[in-house]
């Protein structure tokens, strides 16, 4: 996939201010929520997303705390003909919402463990923090991403790339199990997947092909899987070993059992004085490694990574579940940033040393992390339920990482586009949208995303269910109407 290279042009903030809307009183009394205009106090900050180089300007803002909240948003959206978008965390951020009604969901935070039937039902705004620690409670764990920050709903509908238990245990959207959604005409569905051939299913698949094409999610129930602890952490080397790093790591990967789950970054650390001193300022790798076995499992595994250069720092252990964050130690504070990603076939010697000259410590690389992350597995199965974000022919999915506004980015945009077409003699059909962020999507860039048939299915149910693209701020599906 080869992604815009440049944002839209846009008008002067004063100019793309959004005019009033009628019947804002009348939606403020029907919702249990909050409903904010431009002026508001707390307008600004309920619009503000964890990716700070999208900027968000709707004609309104619905804070919902209800499924009935949502329904109300998205009829008055429709009745007075705007695009709705909807924000968890908004991580993921890549279109604005100027002049839209935008809906946030971090007020339903409700999560709810079965211990028994080894599920959690959670609400549209909770983040996956909340739910690693109410699993633990119970000895379990869910396919969760990597930082506790990140919105589950968001997370799942774009696949779910679990850096802990997703080699063996698939996709997260491989195991969800009930969703309940308000679709463009205003009426909430509870979905159950039963894999039955059916409208519905129909729908749940598309959901979890579309990430918020076809509807707003406003629940979801999973699947959680007994575990408790993992032998986990990361190794840091300095950036100057990063092609000895990358061939041992190569070898690792190329026959890790399905427990193992692994990647690895080359951070471009700036001079922060939160850093510590070994890292502040400076370009090192740093492989993380999660594995659901023992100790003496984990040591023959790391061996050779261990032996292959000097380290600077080894944190791998015993690791409670609960806190498996620091594996990556993602960021916690919003920041703006864009994120452009493809997809692997292989880490050959010949990819290999392309990724070194491309990333490495003697290249012009100008992304702050470059990180590459295993898949295969589970990952590479053809998956049972209504899901679509599998590419069983990527074996690693490579993420560039960029902080910076659009004006202060575009440079590195459009060297990252020349990295990515040197590589893809290496690389995989499609890609994993929950790496791209930060810059507006077109439809072209999603159209290459997906294998024409899945694409041409997702059109489909779009027009199915939302045929005057209603929900088309984000990383866009257009109905076959359009």
């Amino acid at each position: 996939m080869t992604p815009s290279t440049t944002r839209p042009p846009q008008a002067p903030a004063e100019a793309r201010a959004a005019q009033p809307v009628e019947g804002v009183d009348a939606l403020t009394a029907a919702v249990e929520g909050v409903v904010l205009v431009p002026g508001d106090d707390g307008f600004a900050a309920e619009c503000s997303p964890y990716n700070l180089a999208v900027i968000h300007e709707p004609a309104l803002v619905v804070g919902a705390a209800s499924p009935g909240d949502v329904q109300a948003a998205v009829r008055f959206a429709a009745r007075h003909d705007l695009p709705l978008a909807v924000m968890a965390t908004g991580h993921q951020a890549s279109v604005g919402a100027d002049a839209a009604v935008l809906v946030t969901t971090s007020r339903m935070d409700e999560v709810v463990v079965d211990p028994q039937r080894r599920t959690a039902r959670v609400g549209a705004g909770v983040r996956w923090g909340a739910v690693v620690d109410a699993a633990a409670e119970h000895g379990l764990a869910a396919l969760n991403g990597s930082s506790p920050a990140v919105g589950v709903v968001g997370y799942t509908l774009g696949g779910g790339l679990s850096p802990t238990l997703g080699r063996l245990h698939g996709w997260a959207g491989d195991h969800v199990r009930t969703v309940d959604v308000v679709t463009a005409d205003g009426q909430l569905h509870h979905l159950e997947n039963t894999g039955e051939d059916s409208p519905e299913q129909e729908l749940l698949w598309g959901l979890l092909a579309a990430k918020g094409n076809v509807g707003v999610v406003t629940g979801l129930e999973f699947d959680l899987f007994p575990v408790t602890h993992l032998q986990a952490g990361g190794l840091f080397f300095a950036g100057e070993h990063a092609a000895a790093v990358l061939n041992a790591y190569a070898e690792l990967t190329a026959s890790a059992p399905d427990e193992l789950s692994t990647s690895v970054a080359l951070t471009r650390f700036p001079p922060l004085p939160f850093l510590p001193d070994f890292l502040s300022g400076t370009f090192a790798v740093h492989v993380r490694f999660s594995l659901l076995g023992d100790a003496a499992a984990a040591d023959a595994l790391l061996a050779p990574l261990r032996g292959c250069a000097p380290v600077i720092l080894d944190t791998v252990a015993e690791l409670p579940y609960r806190e498996n964050a620091s594996i990556h130690a993602d960021p916690v504070d919003p920041a703006p940033f864009f994120q452009r990603t493809v997809l692997l076939r292989e880490f050959t010697p010949a990819s290999l040393a392309e990724f070194v000259d491309l990333f490495g410590p003697d290249s012009d690389c100008p992304a702050h992390i470059v990180e590459l992350r295993h898949l295969g597995g589970a990952l590479s199965a053809t998956p049972d339920g209504p899901h679509a974000a599998g590419r069983p022919e990527a074996a690693f999915a490579l993420c560039v990482f960029v902080i910076g506004m659009p004006q202060d980015t575009s440079a590195a945009s459009q060297w990252t586009d020349r990295a990515f077409a040197r590589l893809a003699p290496h690389s995989a059909p499609g890609s994993y949208m929950n790496f791209v962020a930060g810059w507006a999507t077109d439809a072209d860039d999603v159209r290459r995303a997906y294998p024409p048939a899945v694409y041409d299915r997702l059109q489909q149910v779009k027009t199915a269910y939302d045929p005057t693209n209603l929900f088309r701020l984000n990383h866009n599906v257009p109905p076959l109407s359009a």
